[in-house]
């Protein structure tokens, strides 16, 4: 079945969020489950079937936490996120909470294969200058750089003073950007605004794939490095 045309996210949305917030208890969430289905994954589902074919497809994350691995033993997330991979394997997420919405692009956490070549890039002269020139443009732009986790020090073998050691000692590599509560969450232009920074952040994008791309390892040992 098609989605419903996305119109934003509504007041419902948050209000389910807050509640959430309040009580993340199974109680809570099984007396609202309608209200998340219709008003937070509906649209969510809604907006993902709008967005440019190159930035899918896209997986939805589940609304419940695997307390297994985690330290934070509630029940259910806060945030319902999506991510999406283009053809050159960068990863385009957004999620929605009752704090507003975020959207991030890149490559998130690399694989040991990725890594290397990640690294051996930021090295060179030419690449490692030109991918540092993308992060600070796109910083000029509200884009912030992060990653999954970083190094405390520098990698094996690189130097502690080199001129890119702050992406160096990066485990991955994405820029995002959050957008508080305001009226236009709850119409058409949250599509508007997450394209933009996607496509905002298709210098970046372009050069991971170019020079860093898919992991060629087993899908258990890659982990989400695209």
């Amino acid at each position: 079945m098609r989605p419903m045309a996305f119109k934003g996210f509504p007041e419902e949305a948050l209000r389910f969020y807050d509640g959430l917030e309040a009580d993340n208890s199974r109680d809570y969430w099984l007396a609202h489950k309608v209200t998340y289905d219709t008003c937070v994954k509906g649209p969510m589902l809604a907006l993902l079937d709008e967005v440019p074919e190159r930035f899918k497809p896209f997986h939805v994350f589940r609304p419940n936490r695997d307390v297994r691995f985690s330290k934070e033993k509630t029940p259910y997330k806060t945030q319902i996120g999506a991510v999406g991979e283009g053809e050159g394997g960068s990863i385009y997420y957004v999620a929605f909470s009752a704090e507003g919405l975020l959207c991030g692009a890149g490559y998130y956490q690399m694989a040991s294969d990725q890594l290397e070549r990640f690294r051996t890039a930021v090295m060179d002269d030419a690449r490692g200058a030109e991918v540092a020139r993308v992060v600070a443009a796109l910083a000029r732009k509200g884009l912030q750089a992060g990653a999954i986790s970083e190094l405390k020090t520098a990698p094996r073998g690189i130097p502690k003073d080199h001129p890119r050691i702050e992406l160096l000692r990066r485990k991955g590599l994405i820029v995002t950007r959050s957008f508080a509560i305001a009226p236009w969450l709850h119409s058409a232009q949250v599509r508007t605004k997450v394209v933009k920074m996607w496509t905002d952040a298709a210098p970046l994008c372009d050069w991971l794939d170019a020079h860093v791309g898919p992991s060629e390892l087993p899908p258990d040992d890659a982990g989400w490095g695209r």
